[in-house]
């Protein structure tokens, strides 16, 4: 299960839109995708799960993804945190 950590450098880090965009993204994999802050996992295919850790500028979230295709989602969604 490879895993990667990022620091959201953008100004509203993972709230309402930027958040909603991450988990469509997410959605599109079949791999299970998780975003863990401080210890508390959400899955990141849920806009609710993500909002609810509260992830804002400047935080470190570790990006997990696990099935047939993880490699290619946690590409895909760090890069796409790092583009928001």
């Amino acid at each position: 299960m490879p895993e990667h950590d990022v620091t959201l450098n953008n100004e509203v880090g993972l709230h309402a839109r930027p958040a909603a965009v991450f988990s469509k993204a997410a959605a599109r994999f079949t791999s299970s995708v998780t975003v863990v802050k401080s210890g508390e996992e959400a899955n990141a295919k849920s806009v609710l799960s993500v909002l609810k850790l509260d992830i804002q500028k400047g935080d470190t979230v570790t990006i997990r993804a696990d099935g047939p295709d993880e490699q290619e989602a946690l590409a895909e969604l760090l890069k796409l945190v790092g583009d928001l």
